[in-house]
């Protein structure tokens, strides 16, 4: 599999990463052994980034992922994710994060992690955000002495929230990757605002990184799942998913990537979800796709797709013509 530079921290990373939340769900609710299975497979097939989160099962997928990584023992780069406290004191920003850091290291069984990320939303207001200017005079000058001890290598923080607030944090000082949303449904981070698009504008967030020298991770590269094309869940997955493409609900979201399936299939492809992958790592800024996992054969599948490569620029140009033409509220 393809490996790629992430930014300017010297990791190398696999074009697809492993992403071990609770929306795939196999490394919260799946079975050891299956567990075991797809990490062991992820490996071998030449994955390298895999991407936890206290947050994900409450702890459940760094337990589960760190047993996993005890027994393997694979040469990998790991990053996990601390919550701040929205509204609380900014006089305890430090220890909070330094104490979800441990706690992540005690479940991952590990005494590093390669990143650290925030994982709050940023905007100026909203349920669990926490506004930017903490963000840029508390949250970033902690992780900088924080990393000092040697805890972890680098700061980075998910891109979501309010487009303004996200671009002051890519433009500061402190912060080495950003996790962004991208996909067929929502791709304004990589190309800014257009017609079919308008419920979450992230405006080329990928183009402000990379000019920061920012280590971009795709994430929400199936929209949640929708770009399967299909509404129904696995058992292992979330049984409910917030709109994470252009649509008003999953239902919606779902219904737009069906508008995909025939340009993959004339492309050669087995489906809109192997369209959605390599339409994701076909941006040249993203370094690693976040996919979300159910099963092996997701894996299996979702791998085989990132090593099939970019997209030629003719089907780049269908997509944009489709999304373009996207209509509101698709019938």
């Amino acid at each position: 599999m393809e490996n790629r530079l992430l930014g300017s921290t010297g990791l190398s990373v696999s074009v697809m990463g492993f992403g071990c939340g609770a929306v795939g769900g196999l490394m919260v609710r799946g079975a050891a052994v299956d567990q075991e299975r797809a990490v062991a497979r992820a490996v071998e097939l030449g994955i390298t980034y895999f991407d936890t989160a206290p947050a994900y099962g409450d702890g459940v997928s760094e337990i589960n992922l760190g047993r996993v990584l005890a027994r393997l023992h694979p040469d990998i780069v790991l990053g996990t994710k601390f919550h701040v406290v929205a509204g609380g004191s900014t006089s305890g920003i430090e220890a909070s994060i330094a104490a979800s850091l441990e706690a992540s290291l005690r479940r991952l069984g590990r005494d590093h992690v390669d990143l650290l990320q925030l994982h709050n939303p940023i905007a100026a207001s909203g349920a669990g955000t926490v506004p930017p200017d903490l963000v840029i005079a508390h949250v970033l000058p902690a992780l900088v002495r924080l990393r000092a001890q040697g805890k972890f290598g680098f700061a980075g923080f998910t891109s979501i929230g309010e487009t303004m607030a996200l671009q002051r944090v890519i433009a500061s000082e402190g912060v080495s990757t950003a996790q962004v949303p991208f996909n067929l449904l929502n791709p304004s981070a990589g190309r800014g605002v257009g017609a079919g698009y308008p419920a979450q504008d992230y405006a080329n967030l990928i183009g402000r990184a990379q000019t920061a020298g920012l280590g971009v991770i795709g994430i929400r590269v199936l929209a949640g799942g929708a770009l399967s094309g299909s509404e129904a869940r696995h058992p292992l997955g979330a049984a409910r998913v917030e709109p994470i493409g252009s649509g008003k609900d999953y239902r919606t979201d779902v219904h737009r990537a069906r508008m995909f399936a025939a340009l993959a299939h004339e492309a050669g492809m087995a489906g809109s979800a192997e369209l959605a992958i390599r339409f994701a790592i076909s941006h040249p800024a993203i370094s690693t796709a976040m996919v979300g996992l159910s099963t092996l054969e997701q894996l299996e599948f979702a791998a085989a797709a990132a090593q099939r490569g970019c997209l030629p620029a003719s089907v780049l140009q269908r997509i944009v013509d489709v999304q373009d033409g996207m209509p509101d509220e698709p019938g």
